[in-house]
This record gives structure tokens, C-alpha cells and sequence, in this order.
């Protein structure tokens, strides 16, 4: 790989943008693509945004030649506002599942390491804690605290963000009222609410397994069946 390839990549890393190297697996030729920039166009541009998708290297072959197809995502990050008892569950799930955990709730007797050992707390308001956590396009972010104070400004962070999936705990008519709040924002179809995929879960746990299948679904699917 040649210094100016490897610094490109670096920086790409650095600001958390996903880039794609190409190499000629003949040849040794290489190319460093950003799929995810409007600008960019390229011939294989479904396959790599595929890739990119699936967090898939592969090799692809043609009849002149085989191109090796090296993914490089920045780390998946889960953000919770919460320190509720979904969470306990939803936690050690989503880092069982490749996941970076970020605990927000500024109430320190819910959210401590006494409660959740296992993953970075932080005790600050949402949407500070939004503004130093800057969700990106490999972020999903879940409000699970019902109480609007905390939830909205997350919401707000949120919808003016990258995060590839924004879900948010309540009924449909809990939902609803929350629309109502926000509705001098953009976006607001951008929230999954009730939060979770529909499977009848009744308890924290199932309720968490929910929340993960249906971040899990916009991360693969982008939302879509």
C-alpha cells in the first residue's frame, strides 16, 4: 500500500467515514473509494455499497480481472438516553452484537457503574452529551426514559444527525403526543415509535430483543422487508 493510500485511510478513520480500497489482485493496482459521498460514482457502486452494508470484504471476479473489496466502516455505536431497566438487558445485547454502548441519563442514581458495569455512562444532559457524541451514520440512537425532558432533546440531536436508526419507547398514543410536541421539527418520519420490532414482547428482555431486531433490520435493510 503506498503512504498516501495509507494516510487517506487514516484520515477517513479519523473522521469516522466509511471508505472502500480497491486493489487489482493481478496487478497490485489500488483505489480508495467513498461510496457514501453524493459526488461519488463508480462502477461498482451497488456492489460496494452492498459491502459496505453487509460489513463484507469480498473478492469480485470478471472475465479481464478479480478486484479484493476491503470494507473499512467506523465501529457501530449504540446511544441509549435512559438508564432504565430495558437497558439493562438492551446493553450486553447490543455489545454481544458488534456494538459500542453509550449510557446518557443525567440522573447519577440510575445511571452508574454500580448499575451498568459493563459500558461508558455518561451523567451529562442529552443533548450535551448528543453534541460530544455526534451520531454518525454507524450510530443507532434509543430513548427508553418516557419522560420528555430528556427524550426531546435527544430527539432533537438526533434528527439533525447521520444515526442509521432513531427509535424511541412508548405507545401509539404516547407517540402521537410526542409528534405533536415536535412538530416544528424535519423529520420526524424518521422515528420508530413505538420503539421495536412488533413481537408481542411483554418484558424488559423481550422488549430489548425487540429493540436490537428492528436497529438491527435498519442496519442491514435500511428499515425495509
Amino acid at each position: 500500500m503506498k503512504r498516501a493510500t495509507l494516510d487517506q485511510l487514516n484520515l477517513a478513520k479519523a473522521a469516522k467515514e466509511t471508505t472502500v480500497l480497491l486493489t487489482n489482485l493481478k496487478s497490485g493496482a489500488q483505489e480508495l473509494v467513498y461510496p457514501l459521498r453524493p459526488e461519488t460514482t463508480h462502477p461498482l457502486e451497488d456492489l460496494l455499497k452492498a459491502a459496505i452494508r453487509d460489513d463484507k470484504s469480498s473478492v469480485h471476479a470478471t472475465e479481464d480481472a478479480e478486484t479484493f473489496i476491503q470494507v473499512f466502516n467506523p465501529p457501530l455505536r449504540l446511544i441509549i438516553v435512559g438508564a432504565v431497566h430495558i437497558s439493562q438487558f438492551l446493553v450486553p445485547m447490543a455489545q454481544s452484537a458488534g456494538y459500542e454502548v453509550i449510557l446518557i441519563d443525567p440522573r447519577s442514581a440510575f445511571g452508574n457503574k454500580t448499575r451498568f458495569p459493563n459500558c461508558k455512562i455518561t451523567n451529562e444532559w442529552p443533548d450535551e452529551a448528543m453534541e460530544d457524541l455526534k451520531p454518525d451514520h454507524r450510530t443507532a440512537v434509543v430513548l427508553l426514559t418516557h419522560d420528555p425532558k430528556l427524550d426531546d432533546p435527544a430527539l432533537e440531536a438526533s434528527l439533525t444527525s447521520d444515526a442509521f436508526y432513531i427509535g424511541a419507547l412508548g405507545s401509539k398514543r404516547t407517540h402521537a403526543k410526542r409528534l405533536e410536541r415536535l412538530k416544528h421539527l424535519k423529520n420526524l418520519e424518521r422515528i420508530e415509535g413505538p420503539i421495536g420490532l412488533d413481537i408481542g414482547a411483554k418484558n424488559p428482555a423481550e422488549i430489548a430483543l425487540s429493540i436490537l431486531a428492528s436497529i438491527t433490520k435498519s442496519l442491514r435493510h435500511g428499515g425495509k422487508t
